[in-house]
């Protein structure tokens, strides 16, 4: 027999759930909401921990996604510290890590992604860091000040590398960025964003080495030394890594939730699993999108928010798909920053409004047929709401 029984159990302590929470109250539901999460703090915004919360700037108050007091004003139960261990969709039965047992009427599965960590000798010394969550920015800058850092490595020129490289360079630190691509971003963005990347790095100190694979580490207790396939050593005082993220789909798989083709929870368009009154949303959401035409899996704060909030209004009874234009940004200090909608797979060609290096500039990426498939805004450049209008309608007549 069950402990308690909730209307509503979202499962994830990230903005995805925390978006589910706050819609179901906007939208007045009543009956009993529960969250549980098992990171130590209240659902905050993640993309902080890479900027303002590691350059000084914002507190962990500043970074929760609701004030501490909004659980207890809407009526929200919260759980930190706490997993549920076990879900079992047919009974709509979750079991907790304090080993409570609850029943439900519907479920949220949002639990996010873990740090894809890298396997190369070495890696077992002090001295290499992952930054996903807040608490990993508390490990690192205190590692650094007892270390007394000058130079930190960064493996992976994704968003993240280049997000960390570039606050640690404000804070004072030496920083060279190693990626296997080219040039940073570039798997996202194109080579010719990519070197626009690299020149406003390398403007304000930042070494940045394309086409360059790392084969290991070395020191005596703590890291000293980054080793390079090609024998190449370089000194370092700290590492640290951005190589991309796996989807949590543990609790899934064990519930028998169905996992798609991308590693994620396969979910209808309207974000529905396999089983009946469980949702998913957020970075292990893999839905079939009517805006690309393909299951999709995007691993962005803002889409995650409004999959919460589109999974809240589906656990009321709503049964549209979700068709909201996936939105990134992403900021270097304050040097450059870039918009980004789309989420495009690939594409054929690019239209640039502007140009790297005169000002503010946008991109245009174009499929073989030249329908647009994503857009880029650097610095404000282009028309931003115009291209999420044209991509909308593309939704709209997939529909």
């Amino acid at each position: 027999m069950a402990d308690r029984h909730v209307d509503h159990l979202l499962i994830g302590g990230g903005i995805a759930a925390a978006s589910a929470a706050a819609a179901l109250r906007e939208l007045s539901a009543g009956g009993s909401v529960l969250l549980v999460g098992r990171e130590l703090d209240a659902p905050y915004h993640r993309p902080p921990a890479t900027k303002g919360y590691l350059q000084g700037r914002l507190s962990k108050p500043e970074a929760l996604v609701h004030p501490e007091g909004w659980w207890a004003e809407h009526d929200v139960e919260l759980l930190t510290r706490t997993s549920v261990t076990a879900l079992d969709p047919a009974a709509r039965t979750a079991t907790l890590s304090t080993k409570e047992t609850v029943t439900f009427d519907t479920a949220l599965v949002a639990t996010g992604a873990m740090v894809r960590r890298l396997t190369l000798p070495g890696t077992e010394l002090d001295g290499l860091h992952y930054v996903r969550a807040l608490m990993n920015v508390d490990l690192l800058k205190r590692d650094l000040a007892a270390a007394e850092a000058e130079h930190v490595v960064l493996v992976g020129g994704s968003y993240l590398g280049c997000e960390v490289a570039a606050s640690l360079t404000v804070l004072g630190l030496r920083c060279t960025v190693l990626m296997m691509e080219e040039e940073p971003m570039e798997r996202g963005f194109g080579p010719a964003v990519g070197r626009h990347v690299r020149s406003v790095l390398e403007a304000h100190g930042v070494t940045v080495r394309g086409g360059v694979d790392v084969a290991g580490f070395a020191g005596g207790e703590r890291i000293e030394r980054v080793l390079l396939a090609g024998g190449e050593e370089l000194e370092a005082d700290a590492v640290v890594a951005g190589v991309g993220a796996t989807p949590d789909v543990m609790l899934a798989r064990r519930a028998g939730l169905t996992l798609g083709d991308l590693g994620g929870v396969a979910c209808d368009a309207g974000l529905r699993t396999s089983a009946e009154g469980v949702w998913a949303a957020g970075d292990m959401c893999e839905y079939h999108s009517v805006l690309h035409g393909r299951a999709v899996r995007i691993e962005h704060e803002d889409v995650a928010a409004r999959q919460g909030a589109h999974a809240a209004r589906a656990m009321l009874g709503a049964d549209v798909p979700y068709t909201e234009v996936p939105y990134f940004w992403t900021d270097l200090a304050d040097w450059m920053s870039l918009e980004h909608l789309g989420a495009a797979r690939d594409w054929v060609r690019e239209e640039r409004e502007g140009g790297p290096g005169i000002g503010p500039f946008a991109v245009r990426y174009l499929d073989r047929d030249g329908r647009l498939v994503a857009a880029l805004s650097v610095d404000g450049g282009g028309d931003l709401e115009a291209a999420r209008a044209e991509l909308a309608a593309r939704a709209g007549a997939a529909r």
